[in-house]
């Protein structure tokens, strides 16, 4: 110690007395029992919503019946997150599944929000009968699908083509009955980097400034696919093909900002800023405009909400590797760090329902977390 600069002297002086009278702060009895959400900075919610989202899973990863389960089929289960993202090993896709493992995998899907898979080498037909265990699936008007099967998208990003989906979204938000989920297998992937985020949007909501939660409870937009209309640098569409592309799918559907899960009844925040015609928010209980300014503004608050890092998990794409999300539950984003190395994707899309706001479930969601 005889070295020590001045500024570290009195700096552990400080330290000494700064831990004394905490001590003897700590030691006095409370008045009251703080709350958990007092226990939280006011001002920086989303440690709170993510803690109420775990309390809403009883404090635990998954169920006590779905780890049971786990332990009866003799998978494995990795959690990434605390309330989302868990690999599940021990099954191999290029064989059909029995119903029990199907019955779990819907079960842990609930649970998690997304669960991932590794070392499955399936081809694309093994990977549309995968998706399809969970409902029919969608083609993608706006991608070139797959010549052997029509509902396998290829998302290809290399030197001509940077990855572009480098946004908190969720996937197809422009559709009347927009997807349950989608399923994405890695088919080729770059020496560093292409991982691929997931942000768990019922903590998201949870953690939310409650102003802007109760602002936009009852808020609807309006969706529409103009981002796929535009023209490019490399190519354009004939004002026919437009009119014909709007006149077989709806151009313009609208959707609430808050939905409620149709399973698991809990208010997730839903938005995809790609699609959401920014100005377009009105109340659906009143039937009154918030106006083209304010609406924008709240839009723009809106996209922030999914950014914080408490409320996602990061998966690292390996060859043979699967991530199957609920778009109703969960928000991705796919990071754009590899450039100019190639990265491949297949994706299927399983159909999903037309998205409502349930105040009552709203209600009984909000009145079971601590305050």
């Amino acid at each position: 110690m005889s070295s020590i600069s001045k500024y570290n002297q009195l700096a552990v002086e400080t330290s000494k007395r700064v831990h004394a009278e905490r001590q003897r702060s700590n030691e006095k009895p409370l008045k009251l029992e703080r709350s958990v959400e007092e226990k939280f900075p006011r001002d920086y919610r989303p440690g709170f919503g993510v803690a109420m989202e775990y309390e809403k899973m009883g404090n635990q990863s998954v169920s006590p019946e779905t780890q049971r389960l786990a332990k009866h089929l003799n998978l494995e289960l990795e959690h990434l997150g605390i309330t989302l993202g868990t690999i599940v090993g021990g099954f191999d896709l290029k064989k059909p599944l029995d119903n029990p493992l199907i019955s779990f995998l819907k079960q842990i899907f609930l649970e998690r929000k997304v669960i991932f898979f590794r070392n499955q080498e399936v081809n694309q037909d093994q990977l549309a009968r995968f998706a399809k265990y969970f409902g029919e699936l969608d083609a993608f008007p706006f991608g070139k699908g797959n010549d052997r099967n029509p509902f396998v998208l290829e998302i290809v990003h290399g030197e001509n083509s940077p990855g572009s989906e480098n946004g908190w979204h969720t996937d197809v938000t422009w559709m009347e009955n927009p997807s349950l989920g989608s399923v994405a297998q890695c088919i080729e992937l770059p020496p560093y980097g292409g991982d691929t985020l997931f942000s768990d949007s019922h903590a998201c909501y949870l953690g939310m400034p409650e102003r802007l939660r109760n602002e936009v409870r009852d808020v609807w937009g309006t969706n529409d696919y103009r981002l796929f209309l535009k023209a490019s640098p490399n190519s354009s569409l004939s004002e026919k093909l437009i009119h014909d592309i709007k006149s077989t799918f709806k151009f313009g559907v609208d959707h609430p900002i808050l939905r409620t899960h149709p399973e698991t009844k809990k208010t997730s925040l839903y938005l995809n800023g790609s699609f959401l015609r920014p100005g377009s928010l009105y109340n659906k209980r009143t039937k009154s405009p918030l106006g083209e300014e304010r609406s924008r503004a709240i839009v723009e608050e809106l996209l922030r909400q999914h950014d914080q890092p408490e409320y996602s998990c990061r998966f690292r794409w390996e060859k043979g590797s699967i991530a199957f999300w609920d778009n109703r539950a969960v928000q991705h984003f796919a990071a754009s760090d590899y450039y100019p190395h190639r990265r491949v994707l297949r994706r299927v899309t399983i159909s999903g329902d037309k998205p409502y706001f349930d105040p009552e479930s709203d209600r009984t969601y909000i009145s079971h977390t601590s305050c």
